[in-house]
């Protein structure tokens, strides 16, 4: 730290020099990432808000009021009345609130070491969960879609299993569990079961096609017991905006700590304090928008999902991994490695990512990524194939 301060115009002039060196979603380079530019009525509530801080809602009674209507909405979306749950950094958080209550909740019955079942496309935050917990991982394979083989789960459950965890919306692929018959087999065998939705949870409600009407992924399967959505992601909110969801208050209230010197008796967050403007932005966002409008903005990025997946797939010496059932697209090059693909990508301005299984290049179209985007994108790819 500096002995003595820098006069403003110095500060802000810096400030632009770091700025520079961001990338910025609107560019459309930004390939690989689930985060997206928020919404500029979002950014709006998101200011207004900015010093509230909802680990002492007493202070800040109308964020607080906020944040009941905005899991109660996310509760009807997701088909729960009466939901519990909150507005927290992301999807890592949601999933340890949601694995510390399936940990607490399997306590109550046994002292050994808690297994959680889990399909190898689990979201990288569960490595960090299982650590952190000290849990067991059980794997199950994938299925040549590249799904949770669902057949593979009834031989895995033991005395020890704690929850199982399924995914809408992989990482790498964007693929859906058949969270259905998942959630059969935990509710026929007492299982705490946990949707990470953090994707498709704006996604598939807001679907219009023959797959989206067959999806039961959420609170509508009766052995769902909680649930991750991130409002920063397709819901369009600024970073960090994060939800779980619990069907049961009393869950919800097994993380419940004493906070005697704030104006609640308790928190049931992982984190204390914590910004009321996320939950400002989610709640603008879903009052603004309603329904129809998510419709439109998931439709807009569905058809692009389907223009770049058709061109790709006509495009010589490229192979697509999957049919994408949401908005992402993995796909190899014959003639090019995939680490040296997204290098050669990457001098050209594009910023994609790449899948580790299968290890292949990664695309995300989120909103921020238009037509015009696509389309040079493609143009610089069938540069790199011709010339190799």
């Amino acid at each position: 730290m500096l002995e003595k301060g820098i006069d403003k115009k110095s500060i802000f002039d810096k400030l632009n020099d770091y700025q520079k060196l961001d990338l910025k979603y609107e560019s459309g380079k930004i390939l690989g990432s689930m985060c997206t530019k928020p919404d500029p009525i979002a950014m709006q509530a998101y200011k207004m808000f900015i010093e509230t801080n909802l680990g002492d809602p007493g202070l800040f009674k109308g964020t607080a009021i906020m944040e009941e209507e905005v899991i109660s909405s996310l509760g009807e979306l997701l088909h729960l009345n009466n939901a519990s749950g909150h507005i927290v950094t992301g999807g890592t958080e949601a999933n340890i609130m949601a694995m510390c209550v399936a940990k607490y909740l399997f306590e109550l019955r046994s002292n050994n070491v808690p297994e959680v079942i889990l399909p190898k496309s689990a979201h990288f935050s569960f490595k960090k969960i299982i650590s952190m917990l000290s849990l067991k991982p059980v794997y199950v394979p994938l299925t040549d879609e590249y799904k949770m083989d669902v057949s593979k789960i009834e031989g895995l459950i033991t005395e020890n299993t704690m929850a199982i965890v399924a995914i809408a919306g992989t990482t790498e692929l964007g693929m859906i569990d058949d969270i259905e018959e998942i959630s059969r087999i935990a509710s026929s065998r007492n299982i705490y079961l946990h949707v990470d939705a953090a994707l498709g949870g704006f996604m598939i409600p807001f679907m219009n096609n023959e797959n989206s009407n067959k999806l039961n992924f959420d609170f509508k399967c009766e052995g769902v017991t909680s649930m991750t959505i991130d409002p920063h992601k397709m819901g369009l909110a600024p970073v960090p905006a994060g939800g779980i969801i619990f069907r049961h208050r009393e869950h919800l209230e097994l993380l419940a700590v004493k906070t005697p010197y704030l104006t609640k008796d308790n928190q049931t967050t992982i984190v204390g304090t914590r910004t009321g403007a996320a939950t400002a932005a989610t709640w603008t966002l879903l009052n603004y928008y309603g329904k129809e409008g998510y419709r439109e903005i998931v439709k807009k990025t569905l058809d692009l999902t389907k223009y770049t997946y058709k061109k790709l797939k006509n495009m010589e010496h490229i192979n697509i991994i999957c049919k994408p059932e949401l908005n992402l697209i993995s796909f190899t090059a014959n003639n090019i490695p995939v680490d040296n693909l997204q290098e050669e990508l990457l001098e050209y301005g594009w910023h994609v990512s790449v899948a580790e299984y299968p290890h292949a290049i990664r695309l995300v179209l989120m909103p921020h990524v238009k037509k015009e985007h696509i389309d040079a994108f493609l143009t610089d790819l069938n540069k790199l194939i011709k010339k190799e």
